[in-house]
């Protein structure tokens, strides 16, 4: 799984491992900020955390045209930079008077225009390793690689937001709604380690550093190598826009986690749990598990001794760690903070992603393996179950009344849920992101990416509409959902052979 890939892939992979932790680690609490620290009732508060998203997506088709132009490295550097400005700001506590909403809207708008800069560019970089023919058959299992990498941030992050905001309010004396400024201050640091990572590492990836297209347009021989007829041109930018139809409503669906998921985990989910339950709330006891996985997948991988007793290794210790772990918590209460449970996800990429490039490696040698476009539509019917789950657990229960506690129900629903998400997001995500970088044409791959991420805004900016309808009996927000993503499901199988034929 992890021999044969370009050198490059972990420089930019951890580059964008360090941005996404700070990204994360803001996004776990803004949306409870929003209601802290201003008193946005929840219609407001989804409206401003839905239009941050959808301009964070929706910048990448600008910062993708100014690439092709300019070239993708030269703005991956000024992206990141603009979003370290956009942080500071954020991080600054202004109190929540109308110069701190101001103050917000600033550093939320920096953080998008240095997002589009970057995101989208980077993932133009990593598919442009994979052009090398020694690489070409490798390039699903490198963005499946290069997303379990960037997760490992988003992993982390929900667990630093809680940890240091506790430590400014019990350690510092600040009040509730200004600690949230130090969780937004650890993204100021994290990205000043990913352009660190990133120039660091500069030399893995030189082959693929862009200067201005007129610069480096090569010989006519090279730009005929580019060109491609008009109509294939316009095949490939038609089944692009059909598969982004679909992505828009994978991405309302999937980023509830940060809106109406974590509202049910504030005003319905159990705040405190125990045994096994609770020991899942504790990011190290996550980190072994994932240890175990990664150990149970090496030994059925085969290998030499040496690579057995290694893997043998990675099962035992993190088993025997998780054995003493549950010792001596056993009958401990464990608190449950709602942004905590956006550390799921991310845990059961980084799990999964190993188990999903091994099962599908099996149904490629047997000649098997679905392509991308069947992946995307199997993607949204997982969905579609993850909130048949959520529908079928709600039934009967009350009203939400935001923003008071209501209900408890167990954790396990919420973690069950993330954990079918993830399986639909392993199937969507990055194969998507594979798709886009193989598909679009030469001239605009740039744009084209930007364009998988004017989706992702979309969206995003769809995700409010669940949230206004908050005050809905659950069943109808949750079957909502659920509707969506069949008809999505059903609208890319319909149409299925066109987008395999340039898959």
């Amino acid at each position: 799984m992890f021999e044969g890939q370009p050198k490059g892939l972990w420089t930019l992979a951890l580059a964008n491992t360090g941005e996404r932790f700070g990204y994360y680690t803001m996004l776990a609490v803004f949306a409870l900020f929003l209601g802290e620290n201003f008193g946005f009732a929840a219609g407001t508060a989804s409206e401003i955390y839905t239009s941050f998203l959808t301009a964070v997506y929706f910048l990448p088709l600008i910062g993708g045209m100014a690439a092709d132009r300019w070239g993708y490295s030269k703005m991956v550097v000024i992206g990141i930079m603009i979003m370290f400005l956009g942080y500071l700001l954020l991080s600054v506590p202004l109190g929540g008077g109308t110069v701190a909403i101001a103050a917000m809207g600033a550093a939320l708008l920096l953080v998008s225009l240095g997002t589009g800069l970057f995101k989208g560019n980077l993932q133009v970089m990593v598919g442009d390793l994979y052009n090398a023919p020694e690489f070409a058959d490798k390039r699903d299992s490198g963005f499946s690689l290069f997303y379990m990498a960037i997760n490992v941030g988003a992993l982390f992050a929900p667990t630093a937001a809680i940890k240091i905001m506790d430590w400014a309010q019990t350690s510092l004396g600040y009040s509730k709604a200004d600690s949230y400024h130090f969780a937004f201050a650890v993204a100021c640091v994290s990205v000043i380690v990913s352009i660190l990572i990133y120039f660091l590492g500069r030399s893995t990836y030189s082959q693929v550093l862009t200067v201005k297209r007129k610069q480096d347009a090569g010989s006519k021989e090279q730009k005929k190598v580019e060109e491609m007829s008009p109509a294939e041109t316009k095949e490939r930018i038609v089944c692009l826009c059909l598969v982004f139809a679909v992505v828009i409503f994978f991405w309302m669906a999937f980023h509830q986690n940060g809106l109406t998921l974590t509202w049910f985990a504030d005003e319905f989910t159990a705040r405190s749990a125990t045994g096994v339950t609770g020991m899942a709330f504790n990011v190290m006891n996550l980190i072994w598990c994932i240890f175990i996985v990664y150990g149970i997948f090496g030994l059925l991988s085969g290998g030499s001794v040496k690579a057995k007793v290694i893997n043998a290794l990675l099962i035992l210790a993190p088993a025997a760690a998780l054995g003493y772990n549950y010792i001596q918590t056993a009958g401990e209460i464990i608190t449950v903070d709602a942004p905590i449970f956006q550390q799921f996800n991310p845990c059961f990429v980084v799990a999964l992603t190993p188990v999903s490039i091994a099962f599908f490696g099996w149904l490629a040698k047997k000649g098997k393996e679905p392509k991308a476009p069947v992946k995307i539509g199997l993607g949204m019917l997982v969905a579609a179950s993850a909130y048949l789950l959520m529908l079928v657990s709600c039934i009967g229960l009350p009203a939400t009344d935001h923003p008071n506690h209501v209900y408890d129900i167990t954790p396990n629903l919420l973690i069950n849920t993330y954990l079918i998400l993830t399986f639909a997001e392993l199937l969507l995500s990055p194969i998507g992101i594979s798709f886009v970088t193989k598909v679009a044409p030469p001239k605009y791959k740039g744009m084209m990416m930007g364009g998988w991420f004017v989706a992702t805004a979309l969206g995003n900016k769809l995700v409010s509409i669940p949230g206004h309808m908050w005050d809905m009996p659950l069943y109808i927000v949750w079957g909502t959902l659920m509707g969506i993503c069949l008809l999505a499901a059903f609208f890319i199988f319909s149409i299925i052979k066109k987008l395999n034929k340039v898959a």
